[in-house]
């Protein structure tokens, strides 16, 4: 199972389709325009001209926005495809579905704040390390404020169902690293475009907040590292500072990696003796219960033990009854 259009069990018009799904409610430019493709040929045939994990609908649409400076729409994609479509197919291969959304944070962090301080974090997938700032942000759990140490970061409302074990604080983090295999600079502008064009139209809200997430990150840039989840995560791990509980998480990475890897990935990790947070679709993490799959939902784990459900974007998190966070 995987999620936003990147299933590799359906056709490229179903994963558009089920895009289209799960961009309801949230954005009716891509709700609209996900079905549009997938009735379309001409778009069709493009996309089969590249490499199946570079089909998925987030990077055509954030690719056409990047070159039209605009999000697309049916006919100017198909415009684009016609008249530009070697440039179009550039972009694509170049890039990535670097999503690097901050509210994951919220998400996250009942999860962390639980462990044992203090916290050294890694986090694989870390595009441009905004979600490794989790004590620069400030949260609202539906009137439950929790104060981060930037006043001028965000402020990241998640909406709380069930016994959420929510925290006094921020947790107190010593150390930081991010790994990926095309880390994205929040100092370069080039990069910081890419990842607006990333965000769907119509949420407003999602911009702001990365606009101003941005700018606490560049205040002081987290370290994200170039290399590979499969071979360079040990050496990374070795380097945290002694007396530090070692947290390796991720979240929406692991369905862009193949199903055998993603086994590689959980043995390396268990064998580091870490404490390991993943925010996934169902059925993505090795050895995690819940693998039904539902649109847009992720479940959010400590290593083998499920903890909650959670909105991908983190709207929302409901905790479930019994989970020891």
């Amino acid at each position: 199972m995987s999620i936003g259009g990147l299933d590799p069990q359906r056709s490229t018009a179903e994963n558009y389709l089920m895009f289209g799904r799960e961009a309801r409610g949230r954005s009716p430019a891509y709700e609209s325009l996900s079905p549009a493709v997938a009735a379309d040929d001409l778009i069709l045939e493009f996309l089969a001209t590249l490499p199946p994990a570079k089909r998925q609908p987030n990077l055509l649409f954030a690719a056409a926005r990047y070159l039209l400076d605009a999000p697309p729409a049916i006919g100017t994609l198909r415009i684009l495809v016609r008249e530009n479509g070697t440039e179009l197919s550039h972009v694509m291969q170049a890039r990535r579905t670097q999503t690097n959304e901050p509210a994951r944070c919220a998400t996250l962090l009942p999860a962390l704040a639980a462990l044992p301080g203090p916290l050294a974090l890694i986090e694989v997938g870390a595009s441009a390390g905004l979600t490794l700032l989790f004590d620069r942000y400030s949260y609202d759990y539906d009137g439950y404020r929790i104060a981060g140490c930037d006043p001028d970061a965000p402020t990241l409302r998640c909406a709380v169902r069930g016994p959420v074990p929510l925290p006094a604080g921020v947790p107190d983090i010593t150390w930081r690293a991010g790994l990926d295999l095309n880390p994205l600079d929040v100092t370069r502008e080039d990069d910081v475009r890419w990842l607006s064009c990333l965000v769907w139209p119509g949420e407003s809200d999602r911009q702001d907040r990365l606009a101003a997430a941005i700018a606490s990150a560049r205040r002081d840039p987290p370290p994200v590292h170039r290399g590979d989840l499969l071979t360079d995560l040990p050496a990374l791990a070795a380097q945290t500072p002694p007396g530090a509980t070692l947290v390796i998480y991720h979240s929406a990475v692991l369905a862009y990696v193949a199903p055998p890897d993603r086994e590689r990935f959980a043995q390396t990790v268990r064998g580091l003796g870490a404490a390991w947070m993943s925010n996934e679709a169902p059925g993505v993490v090795p050895g995690l219960p819940f693998t039904d799959f539902r649109e847009g939902t992720f479940v959010l784990g400590r290593g083998r033990t499920p903890l909650a459900f959670a909105d991908g974007h983190g709207a929302w998190l409901h905790w479930l009854d019994g989970a020891d966070g």
